[in-house]
């Protein structure tokens, strides 16, 4: 058995809510083991009909319920999609690294799509210690935003871009960054979203001489160590990276570490 297992629940979880926010699916599941563990920026392994376990970040904890996001684009994900309230799903978790929850200073918070799910919850638990979290929320268009007609209320500020100006800036995430982290003072950036918007925003961040954490969204067949599916190249310094495994090293890494490109 992976340690990463061993440290995990598993559990047939029961459905209790099926939303839509905007044009993506909300699942959410009772499942109270994971949810009194869960770190915002670790993930949920769910089980998707007769494919394998897909891989969820996890987008709220309320009670004993998680919650996670998802676009409908599969087979797996359209399984999900169709639970009904009272179904049981098969969950593992809570699984992966989380965002760092230390410091005092603001934090700017940087999603693509539904990509940005993780970072509510980092929103929600930052706010309740006292931290401000100002947020970037991008998107190819308006209706592709995660979360924008919740976000006023998650975060202390939010900016919204979309790449056709549909809502707020005309343009991506890192345009709105240079501003916003010198107006805010910011310590330390977090980012969850597609690859290259990762890369974009840890180069700006290590130009703007801000820490920057990113929760990476790799394909994974297991969740739990053993299937290396997921590797991510980390720089070493030698000129010859080394891999970590999303799943147990990560999600989330220093995106100075990161090996990008």
């Amino acid at each position: 058995m992976s340690a990463a297992l061993a440290e995990a629940t598993v559990a047939e979880a029961r459905v209790i809510g099926v939303e839509r926010v905007g044009d993506y699916q909300v699942l959410s599941l009772r499942a109270p083991e994971i949810a009194r563990r869960t770190i915002p920026g670790q993930f949920v392994m769910l089980s998707s009909g007769a494919l394998l376990r897909r891989p969820f970040s996890v987008f709220r904890v309320e009670g004993d319920a998680v919650s996670v996001a998802f676009d409908v684009i599969g087979a797996g994900t359209s399984w999900l999609a169709g639970r009904a309230l009272g179904d049981e799903v098969s969950i593992v978790g809570p699984l992966g690294t989380g965002f760092s929850l230390d410091g005092s200073g603001p934090v700017i918070a940087v999603g693509g799509g539904y990509g940005a799910a993780p970072l509510f919850l980092l929103a929600e638990r930052l706010r309740a210690a006292g931290i401000e979290v100002h947020g970037v929320l991008g998107a190819a268009r308006a209706a592709r935003v995660f979360g924008a007609d919740i976000a006023d209320r998650i975060f202390d500020s939010v900016t919204f871009t979309t790449d056709d100006g549909s809502l707020g800036i005309r343009g991506l995430v890192t345009d709105a960054l240079n501003d916003l982290a010198a107006r805010t003072r910011a310590s330390r950036i977090a980012a969850c979203g597609p690859l290259p918007m990762l890369e974009a925003v840890s180069t700006r961040a290590r130009e703007l001489g801000v820490p920057c954490e990113v929760a990476v969204e790799e394909f994974m067949a297991c969740g739990i160590g053993v299937c290396w599916t997921c590797v991510l190249p980390i720089a070493t310094g030698t000129g010859e990276p080394r891999f970590d495994r999303s799943c147990t090293e990560g999600p989330v890494f220093d995106g100075s570490a990161v090996a990008w490109g």
